[in-house]
């Protein structure tokens, strides 16, 4: 479905909005400015749409040959592979999703398995991955460092997840009562020796949105550096820093993933890693040496030819570096505006960046093929794709979960673009957020920021409801 940008010319108004208050640091809220409302989320490629394909619709741009590769990088995306050794199988003998889309759905995030069922279940996939270390941060040498909790038929899965929620009421200085959910992880049914749980780190990943993914890879890494090194609030104790991270040889600046730990969007890495499908970059089976092999063998599977070919990778990474990425909604709305005005005062902005602008010649795709007109744009993802330190005080873990990717230690984050955020709802059917779904919605993902993100707590903390409400309405609005 597309959409003519000429059609909509919604803006919002520009406006320097005051206040006065005191933050928890001792300093004067004064005179905070907020600027234009950014209705073109992303410039040539914003999508004016409020539907369950908000996130999943191509912009305007994709045409003629393009437009051919989107849909079948969307079709690829989306069908359930098998485990024959036709096109299209190549599923497992171990895997966490069958497509794409089941962990994906619309391009967003389907219900994680940690609140549909509490764990891994046996629904043949579970909008999650596992990962595993022991306490030092080495692999098992059995299970690599994702559990594969799902398997094919007649295989046996790695393990299962089981999730035990910890619940415990706060209270707002007005008075007003909330409630974090903290898990527990524990893994059964392990396939081979148990791992002793006292030498056992595990950490929980539910899908991220694929909203901006292109303009994410149009990033020019100089403006992200160029944050960081000027990304200093000690008043407020931010410091964000980069993830340089080594792929294909080269070192650059990490963009994707939770902890900025990927330079690409990854495409082969879960085709081999969450599905089982072997490609070029990823020749070996994930289970390669593990008796999965040998009951895959029984079932009659042979591992003597790659799964799926360079080329249809590039048109799934094609697919979803064209999407659409949403306008923003009702930003005329005196709530909407409020809301954006404490966004502002309780210093969300200087994480969650406003404004940031791609390369001149866009991005490229994984096989060379170049997508121009996603350069030199304006873009606004409310993020500044840097690492911040988010803390472990809270209920006495916070978000450390002592997993390390690249340069990010455990307490470390990127942070999350929030472009989009606001229809997750109605393209997927609940509000599930944080890196492993413990956040219920957005009041509970603000209130288990920690670290770098403790002012920002503590300045929506002392708030009154109404404005309270008012910033998440603004959060919706995005």
């Amino acid at each position: 479905m597309k959409r003519n940008l000429d059609k909509i010319l919604t803006l919002i108004l520009v406006s320097i909005i005051t206040s006065s208050c005191e933050d928890d640091f001792g300093l004067d809220v004064l005179d905070i400015e907020v600027p234009a409302g950014y209705a073109l989320s992303a410039g040539t490629s914003t999508v004016f749409l409020n539907s369950s394909v908000a996130y999943d619709t191509e912009a305007d741009w994709v045409s003629g040959t393009y437009l051919t590769r989107f849909n079948r990088g969307d079709r690829l995306y989306d069908d359930v592979r098998t485990s024959s050794n036709s096109e299209g199988g190549g599923l497992g003998p171990v895997y966490a999703g069958y497509s794409c889309g089941s962990c994906h759905r619309n391009a967003g995030r389907t219900r994680p398995g940690v609140w549909n069922g509490n764990g891994s279940g046996s629904y043949g996939f579970s909008a999650m991955l596992v990962y595993v270390t022991r306490r030092n941060g080495a692999y098992f040498r059995d299970y690599g460092r994702v559990l594969h909790d799902q398997s094919i038929y007649g295989v046996t899965a790695e393990g299962k997840l089981k999730v035990d929620w910890h619940y415990e009421t706060f209270s707002f200085p007005d008075g007003e009562t909330y409630e974090l959910a903290r898990p527990e992880y524990t893994i059964t049914d392990w396939y081979a020796d148990p791992i002793d749980p006292s030498d056992l780190f595990c950490t929980v990943r539910i899908p991220l949105r694929h909203v901006g993914m292109g303009q994410m890879m149009a990033l020019d890494p100089t403006e992200i550096e160029a944050l960081a090194a000027k990304s200093n609030y000690p008043e407020y104790g931010i410091s964000g820093r980069v993830n340089y991270v080594s792929e294909r040889g080269v070192t650059c600046v990490g963009v994707s993933g939770n902890k900025a730990q990927h330079a690409d969007l990854t495409v082969e890495l879960g085709f081999s890693s969450d599905m089982g499908v072997t490609n070029s970059r990823y020749p070996e089976e994930i289970c390669e040496g593990q008796i999965q092999m040998k009951e895959g063998s029984m079932m009659g599977l042979t591992y003597d030819r790659l799964d799926i070919s360079t080329e249809d990778m590039e048109n799934v990474d094609l697919y979803m570096q064209s999407l659409g990425v949403p306008a923003r909604r009702n930003v005329n709305d005196p709530e909407v505006i409020l809301g954006e005005q404490k966004f502002y005062e309780a210093k969300c902005h200087l994480c969650h960046v406003t404004t940031l602008h791609t390369k001149p010649r866009g991005s490229v795709l994984l096989n060379g093929t170049a997508l121009p007109w996603l350069g030199n744009q304006t873009i606004h993802p409310y993020s500044d794709y840097l690492l911040h330190d988010m803390g472990s005080e809270i209920m006495g873990v916070g978000l450390n979960d002592n997993y390390q990717s690249g340069m990010a230690m455990g307490n470390e984050w990127r942070t999350t673009p929030l472009w989009g955020i606001g229809l997750q709802k109605r393209v997927n059917g609940h509000t599930y957020f944080l890196h492993d779904g413990r956040a219920r919605n957005l009041l509970e993902a603000i209130m288990w920021h920690g670290g770098e993100g403790q002012a920002s707590r503590r300045l929506f903390e002392k708030m009154n409801a109404s404005d309270r409400a008012a910033l998440i309405t603004f959060l919706e609005s995005l």
